[in-house]
């Protein structure tokens, strides 16, 4: 056996190896440093810009899809909340719940929303289940959705919580809505990151020259909408301010596609 010629073999062998990891090395090492040289073009374009924004969350590294069913009211449920002072709820099919206030909730002079936070916690069903969301002026409402682990369901219709307000600035009706049953249907799925899906609005030119970011969360938005059952995806909403104006902006969080919601007139919102 020529053990020469096998030594030489495996010294190529292992050296055509080594060849491969070195190249494998600095391909990743170039790919990181294409991201880093993204990441500090995109920031150095924000700033050219005007565009500012606070600190993005970094806790959310995966999700899943929900389902979820309209939920339908019992007369039981609603027998429960008849019972309690200043208010009279009624429904024509259970899955919208109508209620009169006797004694109107007055708004006047209110800088936030906590005196209402703590009503609805203690005079709507499952109120602990809604967030607030907005203060339209205009159209005289103020809106609360229902959350999923602290999550928004957003500018969602069939997990919503309208007050509406009188002249006098005074709440004299609630109208609600709320999802059912809901429950991931799939495996946990990585999450674009927050700065990614801000990238995914600058790019698109829907955020703005001169806007600031407000705010950003991760909830849910509705991706498929049956008679009664959804299917929501994890959904980037961020606040953004420009020119006075108050907009919300949507990204899918799993294809960093843009969101065409129907926002209505999501652009007076205060939080």
């Amino acid at each position: 056996m020529d053990w020469s010629r096998i030594k030489t073999i495996f010294i190529i062998a292992f050296l055509i190896l080594d060849l491969f990891l070195l190249s494998q090395l600095l391909t990743k090492h170039r790919s990181y440093q294409f991201e880093v040289k993204s990441d500090t073009s995109f920031e150095e374009n924000l700033k050219t810009d005007g565009i500012e924004y606070k600190e993005l969350p970094k806790d959310f590294a995966s999700d899943h899809y929900l389902s979820a069913n309209t939920k339908v009211f019992s007369e039981e449920e609603i027998k429960e909340v008849n019972s309690l002072k200043n208010q009279r709820l009624f429904s024509e099919d259970g899955t919208i719940l109508q209620a009169e206030l006797t004694k109107p909730i007055s708004m006047m002079d209110k800088d936030d929303f906590s005196d209402l936070d703590e009503f609805v916690k203690a005079n709507v069903l499952y109120g602990e289940k809604y967030g607030f969301w907005s203060f339209d002026k205009e159209e005289g409402t103020i809106t609360y959705y229902q959350n999923y682990h602290d999550q928004p369901l957003f500018m969602n219709r069939s997990a919503h919580l309208v007050f509406f307000l009188n002249d006098a600035n005074e709440i004299q009706s609630y109208e609600q809505t709320m999802l059912d049953t809901v429950e991931p249907i799939s495996d946990k799925e990585e999450v674009y990151p927050a700065i990614r899906a801000l990238e995914a609005l600058y790019r698109k030119g829907v955020l703005k020259p001169n806007s600031k970011v407000i705010k950003s969360e991760l909830g849910y938005y509705t991706l498929v909408n049956m008679e009664a059952t959804q299917v929501l995806t994890p959904t980037w909403r961020f606040l953004v301010e420009r020119e006075g104006q108050q907009e919300n902006l949507l990204v899918n969080a799993f294809e960093g596609q843009i969101i065409q919601a129907n926002q209505g007139n999501e652009k007076n919102i205060m939080e």
